[in-house]
């Protein structure tokens, strides 16, 4: 069987050969634990700390900052819950986000509101995905406690005006809190306005289950996981030292990396949607045509069955998605595409293609669009 063309690196990446080899030491001879206070844990302490450093200057924030978590879905928890549980004891109760985030945004408000008495408020996208920063600040309150956005969303690939959203924040005194899990390696990250940013691991080519919160020190947070009293405080647990490392290398060659990455296979998205929307003339693209990633190509295939497609495509050797993997089995619509305004028959047709940093090779685009072509075409016929 001949090896698929991976087409999901929204869902997951490969681990890159540079990152295991800058983890194998800590996985080996230097396994200790850094709040050990002899030799070996003090050798994990240091090498813990350097990648606290580097994935600190990524980001545009100071190592103090950088707490490191076992992947995105637990930084946006902690950004979420822990800014605005903080934020309760001084009255700050009030949440604003949109209906296109990530489920560990969502979910975590929604937990907020049940037991702790928090209300929300969803600021409306447009059909294309982009919440208009006008609307947020309209939507602040006086017991506002948090903003939280998407940088980039992970179906559709739209981008968020964060820095406007961050600049009408400020000017009220609101914190911002950016999941950044989709853009980190396609966009740069330092220069927001943020107060806390959120990344993970496996979707930069380093190993699932690390990732990272960076959350400025002026802004008052409490830890969801309580012991020891690792990460100044705000995440106890043993440090995973060799994820850590992981996370700092594969950060930095992605942020090494995205400038050219990003224009060669932005290039490689618009030849693929151009040959698509020309063979399928069924098809739509979702998301927004200037304002997406770099390496995201999603479409509906209006009266046909987006699994169906899928299974054709990988029957052809294309591996790809319908969404969200963490929504991966469901049978309802994707709740990112409702809220753009799709119809929910037209959302349940949706195929995601997500290319990593190595792109399509030669004329992949135009191949790619034709496979697509022939999967609709069989699923019709």
């Amino acid at each position: 069987m001949s090896v698929p063309l991976y087409l999901d690196h929204a869902a997951t990446s490969p681990i890159r050969p540079e990152v295991l080899e800058a983890m194998a030491p800590f996985l080996t001879r230097t396994f200790g634990n850094p709040s050990s206070h002899h030799t070996v844990g003090e050798a994990a302490s240091a090498a813990l700390e350097d990648a606290r450093a580097r994935v600190a200057r990524v980001l545009g924030m100071r190592a103090g900052d950088v707490v490191f978590t076992a992947g995105g879905t637990e930084a946006n928890n902690l950004a979420v819950k822990g800014i605005v549980l903080a934020a309760l004891a001084r009255g700050g109760r009030h949440v604003i986000t949109t209906p296109i985030e990530h489920e560990s945004i969502l979910e975590s408000v929604r937990y907020l509101e049940r037991f702790h008495g928090a209300a929300a408020t969803l600021v409306p996208v447009d059909a294309a995905g982009r919440a208009d920063p006008d609307a947020v600040a309209a939507a602040i309150r006086d017991d506002t406690a948090l903003i939280a956005v998407g940088h980039a969303n992970n179906e559709i690939g739209t981008i968020q005006d964060v820095a406007g959203i961050a600049a009408a924040a400020a000017a009220q005194g609101v914190p911002v809190h950016v999941d950044a899990v989709q853009s980190a390696g396609w966009l740069a990250l330092s220069g927001l306005g943020a107060d806390a940013i959120a990344i993970a691991g496996h979707k930069l080519g380093a190993p699932k289950g690390i990732g990272a919160l960076a959350v400025r020190g002026r802004v008052p947070i409490e830890p969801l996981l309580h012991g020891g009293g690792q990460e100044r405080g705000r995440r106890s647990g043993t440090e995973n030292v060799a994820g850590a490392v992981g996370l700092a290398t594969a950060l930095e060659r992605a942020e090494g990396e995205r400038a050219e990455a990003s224009a060669r296979v932005g290039a490689q998205s618009a030849r693929l949607i151009a040959g698509v929307l020309a063979a399928v003339p069924s098809a739509r693209v979702t998301g927004d045509p200037v304002h997406r990633l770099p390496g995201t190509a999603s479409f509906t295939f209006a009266e046909v069955s987006g699994e169906a497609v899928l299974l054709e495509l990988e029957r052809r050797g294309v591996v790809s998605s319908s969404g969200s993997a963490c929504a991966a089995g469901s049978d309802e619509p994707s709740h990112v595409l409702l809220a753009c305004g799709i119809d929910p028959a037209v959302a349940q047709t949706a195929v995601r293609f997500t290319l990593g940093h190595g792109g399509l090779p030669g004329d992949g685009p135009e191949q790619l669009a034709a496979l697509v072509a022939d999967a609709v075409s069989a699923v019709r016929s």
